[in-house]
């Protein structure tokens, strides 16, 4: 309450009283309010405070701790401003630990061993449960996946609500993973489409070991097949030397092209090539080009063919692989000159380049002739077949003076009506030491193999082996026939040679060949 004292002065009486003022100032002036506007603005303070009341109520859920507030001594509006702070408090709460979901997510991965950050969760423990329980079901939403996109837990719940570890050694993570490898098995291992299949399958480790292992192993035993056969077919025959040679060869005109392997053998290769010109004079138009392997691995025991002919005994040596190959073409060579000059359907030698024989191709547009044994003959054709081949055994033998050695179906070749006789590097002369023992091998093949295809009238081994030789060795039932022929071999070379045998003059061919290659 303001108290102020007013001092009047009295002039006329001359007496002066003194007014004490405010140290304030002047008061202000109060408008004049009626009691029942007071009134009014209690009773909106009082409705406030109940709808304050009433939203905390609801906020919060509970009536009887929005009640109990009041009791404290605290005033409404204080209240309601801590209700409020502590429901963006848990809603913040609530984030941070959404938060905290993401990270752990992120860091552990999927790792078998996971790292867990409750720790540093904020959450009230009563809303955790809730939480829990949003977290189970969507834990079954994912477990309703197909089997085989099955997600591999990294924690499994155990009794007493602790999470144990799953590592990389658990069963059912291991035989998963194992059927998953499986999968990238080397090609030629059938493990099938086991990932399309839909089907949860487990591999325990002792079987996926061993089925690795498998693979690997038949893996490494199918490349060694592989890469064996391509270095006998590849680097045996088409050196760098050879594969050199043969370029100067199609520079130079001789050849136009070199087109593909048409056969392999023991000893040689064959390709088709298109004949060029040499020295003016045109070569075949389809050539026969036969490359002699560089190496003794397929073929050890050709010295024995060779190393005993009078041809070619002053120059064989056993050290050089590449001379011995280069002999062995040259040897071929001369052999057919002989055969064609006595009209032997056989190969036209066009040129010899160190241990690469050009001939004339057996066959047409780049088809070989069949082989006999391959070639599909009526029985008239059989007959002539037959016929046809004794005829050239004779003359071979007689005229040639050479005995084939290795003559079979596989050698003989089937092209306008004739037979022809290919591959005879390994032909020797009758002066040969073992040349009839060769002779007698070649007559069981021819014989065998007309016998088997039903030719009627087929001479004997021994009846054939007489007639080429005409020689009159008779079948003892005491040794058998080649006995006889080893006894008479050692006979006549013991006594200085065989009965009406010289030696064949060699032509003008082999000579100037020979003369060349020195």
């Amino acid at each position: 309450m303001e108290v102020s004292e007013n001092i009047v002065v009295n002039n006329s009486v001359g007496d002066t009283s003194t007014k004490k003022l405010s140290p304030w100032g002047k008061s202000p002036a109060v408008a004049p309010c009626s009691l029942a506007s007071v009134m009014d603005e209690e009773i909106a303070k009082e409705l406030q405070a109940k709808e304050d009341c009433l939203a905390g109520y609801h906020l919060q859920g509970d009536k009887a701790s929005s009640a109990n507030t009041f009791e404290g001594g605290t005033s409404p509006d204080t209240e309601n401003d801590f209700l409020l702070a502590q429901m963006m408090q848990l809603e913040y709460d609530k984030e941070y630990d959404r938060t905290i979901d993401s990270m752990e997510k992120r860091y552990n991965g999927e790792s078998k061993v996971s790292v867990s950050f409750d720790n540093f969760r904020n959450v009230h423990p009563i809303l955790k449960e809730d939480s829990s329980s949003s977290d189970s079901e969507e834990w079954n939403a994912e477990e309703l996946d197909p089997p085989h996109r099955h997600p591999k837990p990294q924690t499994k719940q155990s009794s007493g609500n602790k999470k144990e570890i799953i590592t990389k050694h658990d069963s059912t993570v291991c035989g998963r993973r194992n059927v998953k490898i499986m999968e990238k098995f080397p090609p030629s291992f059938a493990a099938g489409d086991i990932g399309s299949a839909g089907l949860d399958l487990k591999l325990s480790n002792g079987v996926f070991n061993t089925l690795k292992q498998h693979s690997y192993r038949e893996e490494r035993q199918s490349a060694r097949l592989h890469e064996k056969k391509e270095h006998s077919t590849h680097e045996q025959v088409l050196d760098p030397k050879t594969r050199l040679m043969l370029y100067k060869l199609v520079n130079g005109e001789v050849l136009e092209a070199v087109n593909g392997c048409i056969s392999t053998g023991k000893e040689a290769c064959v390709f088709h090539a298109n004949g060029g010109r040499r020295e003016g004079e045109p070569m075949p138009e389809e050539c026969a080009v036969k490359v002699f392997k560089t190496t003794l691995n397929e073929f050890k025991t050709r010295d024995r063919y060779i190393k005993d002919d009078h041809r070619f005994k002053d120059r064989f040596s056993k050290q050089n692989p590449r001379k011995i190959i280069r002999l062995w073409a040259e040897k071929e060579m001369c052999n057919l000159s002989r055969m064609k000059k006595a009209g032997i359907p056989c190969p036209t030698v066009a040129l010899l380049k160190k241990h690469i024989l050009i001939m004339s191709f057996i066959g047409k547009n780049q088809q070989p002739a069949p082989k006999l044994k391959d070639a599909v003959l009526s029985p008239r054709q059989l007959q002539q077949a037959y016929q046809q081949c004794v005829q050239m055994m004779c003359t071979m033998y007689q005229k040639c003076k050479l005995i084939h050695a290795d003559l079979s179906e596989y050698n003989m070749l089937w092209h306008e009506d004739k037979v022809w006789f290919i591959d005879v590097s390994q032909s020797v002369e009758p002066m040969h030491p073992h040349a009839l023992e060769f002779l007698y091998r070649d007559c069981t093949n021819v014989v065998e193999f007309f016998t088997k295809c039903r030719v009627p009238d087929v001479l004997l081994a021994h009846d054939l082996f007489n007639e080429v030789t005409q020689l009159a060795i008779s079948l003892s039932p005491e040794q058998g026939f080649l006995s006889q022929v080893q006894a008479y071999e050692k006979h006549e070379l013991s006594v200085g040679g065989r009965k009406n045998e010289e030696p064949y003059d060699f032509d003008y061919f082999f000579n100037k060949t020979s003369t060349q290659l020195q």
